[in-house]
């Protein structure tokens, strides 16, 4: 096992990267993990389930482990330890109810924290052991996350406002939780260990110190305490927030403002950034210089020292483009084509880190003195040492202790052609702007503007003689220091890349001290339509009539009115809100005179959800080993708000459930039969629409005979077969004991014929089936042999073999298979070709000298004056002198 971790000291040195500039950084590198996008999946719904192949307990525990991190295979349902050291896999843990969710994780060497957003579930696995595991429970969806440093772990109740830590070991809350306004997002720890909060309804950031876990230290905290809060913007401002080494970087993406906060220096320094769209950063940024994404333009700025050092434009048009990561002074900038483009600190251009078939976005994370780079959906990652050295890693390569090479999930479908840019212009009027007086106060609300295919940046509300901006998420605002009884009117506008676009102007107000009462105990329901309808009591007008209800809703970094209501509930139709994200709600009642309460308590949070979607990639294809079966195989369906609990395959009037898995295998069809295939994905709202596809079910095969290649012994019979979409297996056999072939199924060569006869060759093809057959005849050729006698050296052997005389001499041909004067019927001089037609047991000849000491009793009938016999002595056969080549007689 590699050394445990050090702290980082915070002195620095100097270091050249690869393009000749000097880099400032410190000594110890991050060494405690952070995720930098949240797409990493798991399933922890009714336990983890998990199973552990490679290293395990005991003496093969993997805590304190160096350069190593935790990957995912999302179609899967595996996740994987990636060694960064050898770039290959050292564990694996199998969890196959884990297919289709979206889990957060977070990592360092003695514990992996995962949160299942689409089940809620929490679990702590403790690498020391590998064998316990603890579950706790969040509200599901996107809008609560886990944070991890050393031995202290927090949720992040983004939408609440709820900062909870807990004990990594049970998962049992440690302290008091914080409060924080809703909406608020980050929950990112930086190198000192300190987790960083941003409010962008108060337009501050907060750092929280962690309580002491275990710890006999008296002066140690016993509950996590805010330790710092600095105001880095107005109220209602968009923000986002990047760590440091020590402190954080926050975007105000209203203002294109950057303030940095040191941990070590009191307030914060700031930047403004030419950005021409909302930025966006990294949850965590290595080294000093901080670079800010524009998604919208594709532009990079890298600031550093309040200054920005250099800005670059990442290629392509695809959508999707994630944050900017840095790491060793490069900047890595991924996108949903799978494609990670590459810079250096000047920002060149380096060459990219290309993924096919990535399927879904790409998560990097920065871990233990390498960048580690993942496609969830694909059998391939990848790793990045100090030197910017690129190295790739087969997620599913069999070569982990008691793993076997998990089965490959179906290829996406290829993406649709890309459409063509859309015209950019200036964002519509903002809708429904409509404003609610207060005592000496006005709160204006409005819904969003038309983008006009450029992100909105801010709105700017312009009234009571003042100009206010306002984040693009936030869409409210309260106006202070009115004099009540005078009229007040605001207009609302929104900014994009393009400029400001027309205003729209909201009702006209009078603050006043007669405000009525806030509606209280407000609840939310989803629906399974993909509604959610939000209640309230009646709220008391105190004297006067309540004419309306406005209903806010808030996620994670935003609030933003969805709605009014005359009634005491409002009914949000199904789109408004996104599938899977978690939403609260307050409610403002405005009575007669326009006046308006303040913001009811918010509401429990609710994630909307729907049917699933239909299952992408749907394929059926022949199950070639097995009778009137077809294969289906899909890709994970969209769950949309509620975990898919099975998809029901139907075919032919018949349907089956399956629960583990993107694939099975339907059975009972007839052979050859086509079979209509649908795929629906099912969650708690019930079925989705389906996928389709189309299979032909194994036939019997078919053979089509093509010739027959006889020599005097063998015969190549050609032949074609048509599988039936399966696989056959063929073989031949030659009529009257000839001889046997298998094999090929387009060509067999049959041996042990006899020469001069005909054959009936049958060639048989079985598959899964059924065993069909197809005949074809042919004679083989016939069998020659050459007459032989060569003379000797020297006196009457000299002359022997030349010619026929009075008494015996070779090549004398017999109507008998003997030597009998009366019964020769020739003599075949030396080098004559006799076709033969079988073999006779008779007298014995020896050839001596004449040809090669051949001796036999053997005769062979041969084509002279008739069907004749020439003893095999003189006549050597054709093809090897093989007497097995030729039948009886």
């Amino acid at each position: 096992m590699a050394g445990s971790w050090t702290e980082p000291t915070g002195e620095e040195t100097a270091v050249t990267s690869a393009d000749g500039v000097t880099l400032d950084r410190p000594r110890r590198r991050w060494r405690r993990g952070y995720l930098v996008t949240m797409g990493t999946v798991l399933s922890l719904a009714g336990g983890l389930g998990l199973t552990v192949l490679g290293l395990g307990s005991a003496d093969q525990a993997v805590a304190s482990f160096d350069a190593a991190s935790w990957v995912w295979s999302k179609a899967k349902g595996e996740v994987a330890r990636i060694n960064g050291v050898t770039a290959k896999v050292d564990t694996r843990v199998d969890v196959p109810k884990a297919r289709g969710h979206q889990v957060q994780v977070v990592q360092n060497d003695r514990f992996v924290i995962l949160r299942d957003v689409t089940t809620g579930a929490i679990g702590s696995m403790d690498l020391t052991t590998l064998q316990e595991y603890w579950n706790a429970s969040s509200t599901s969806g996107i809008g609560v996350r886990v944070a991890l440093h050393e031995d202290a772990v927090f949720v992040i109740d983004t939408v609440q406002g709820q900062v909870q830590q807990l004990d990594p070991r049970t998962l049992g809350a440690l302290g008091n939780p914080l409060r924080f306004p809703p909406g608020i997002t980050g929950g990112v720890f930086d190198g000192k260990g300190k987790l960083w909060i941003a409010a962008p309804s108060e337009g501050t950031v907060t750092a929280i110190t962690p309580a002491a876990v275990n710890s006999s230290e008296a002066a140690a905290p016993k509950t996590p305490v805010q330790s710092r809060t600095e105001p880095v913007a107005q109220p209602a401002h968009d923000l986002t927030l990047s760590t440091l080494e020590d402190g954080v970087a926050v975007l105000d993406r209203t203002t294109n403002a950057l303030h940095t906060v040191r941990d070590s220096e009191p307030g914060f320094s700031s930047a403004t950034l030419p950005l021409a769209g909302p930025g966006a950063m990294a949850p965590h940024t290595d080294g000093k210089q901080v670079p800010v994404t524009v998604p919208d333009s594709r532009q990079v700025y890298v600031v550093r020292d309040k200054v920005v050092s250099s800005k670059f434009v990442v290629p392509g048009d695809s959508d999707g483009l994630q944050p900017a990561v840095a790491w060793e002074g490069y900047f890595y900038v991924a996108d949903n084509s799978g494609q990670v483009h590459v810079f250096d600190s000047a920002g060149r251009r380096q060459k990219d880190i290309s993924f096919p078939n990535p399927g879904g976005p790409l998560e990097l994370e920065v871990r233990e003195g390498y960048l580690f780079i993942n496609a969830p959906g694909s059998s391939i990652a990848r790793v990045v040492d100090n030197s910017h050295a690129v190295r790739t890693v087969d997620k599913y390569a069999d070569d982990v202790l008691g793993g076997d090479r998990p089965p490959a999930p179906p290829q996406a479908p290829p993406p649709p052609p890309k459409p063509k840019k859309p015209v950019v212009s200036k964002p519509s009027a903002p809708r429904n702007v409509r404003a609610a007086a207060g005592n000496a106060e006005a709160r204006v609300t409005w819904q969003s503007a038309n983008d006009n295919n450029a992100a909105i940046t801010r709105y700017v509300v312009v009234g009571a003689g003042r100009t206010f901006q306002v984040g693009a998420d936030q869409r409210a605002l309260t106006v202070t220091g009115l004099i009540n009884g005078q009229t007040y009117q605001f207009a609302v506008s929104a900014v994009n890349k393009k400029g400001q676009g027309p205003a729209r102007t909201s009702n006209a107000v009078k603050p006043t001290s007669e405000v009525p009462d806030a509606p209280t105990a407000v609840t939310a329901e989803a629906k399974p339509d993909g509604t959610v309808v939000v209640s309230w009591p009646p709220a008391n007008g105190q004297g006067l009539e309540i004419r309306r209800y406005t209903v806010t809703a808030i996620s994670e970094g935003g609030s933003a009115p969805i709605g009014d209501s005359a009634e005491a509930s409002l009914t949000i139709k199904d789109g408004q809100l996104e599938y899977g994200k978690q939403y609260a709600f307050t409610v403002v009642s405005i009575n007669e005179r326009g006046a308006g309460s303040k913001a009811s308590p918010v509401s429990g949070s609710v994630v909307p959800y729907n049917k699933p979607g239909k299952p992408e990639g749907t394929d059926a294809a022949t199950a070639g080993d097995q009778a009137g079966s077809i294969q289906v195989a899909w890709q994970p369906a969209a769950d949309n708000g509620r975990p898919i609990t099975k998809y029901v395959v139907s075919a032919g009037g018949k349907s089956t459930d399956v629960t583990d898995g993107t694939a099975t295998t339907l059975t009972g069809f007839d052979s050859g039969a086509t079979v209509a295939v649908e795929v629906r994905a099912v969650n708690e709202a019930g079925e989705g629409e389906p996928g389709t596809a189309t299979a032909r079910t194994v036939a019997l095969p078919r053979i089509t005979m093509t010739g027959v290649n006889p020599t005097f012994n063998t015969a190549t019979v050609s032949f074609s077969v048509d599988a039936g979409g399966g696989t056959a297996s063929c073989s031949v056999a030659a009529s009257g004991g000839g001889g046997t072939a298998s094999g090929s199924c387009s060509s067999l060569k049959v041996a042990s014929l006899k020469p001069s006869t005909k054959y009936t060759f049958t060639v048989t093809a079985k598959n899964a089936a059924g065993t069909v057959t197809a005949q074809s005849s042919a004679t083989t050729d016939a069998l020659y042999g050459i007459a032989t006698c060569k003379n000797g050296q020297n006196g009457e052997t000299a002359t022997y073999c030349d010619k026929d005389v009075d008494g015996r001499n070779g090549n004398e041909i017999f109507s008998v298979t003997k030597q009998d004067d009366d019964k020769q019927v020739g003599w075949a001089k030396p080098g004559t070709r006799l076709q033969a037609y079988c073999k006779k047991s008779g007298e014995s000849i020896y050839a001596y000298i004449y040809n090669n000491e051949k001796r036999s009793t053997w005769w062979i009938q041969v084509n002279y004056s008739g069907k004749n016999y020439i003893p095999w002595a003189w006549l050597n056969l054709e093809g090897g002198d093989d007497l097995n080549d030729l039948p009886t007689c």
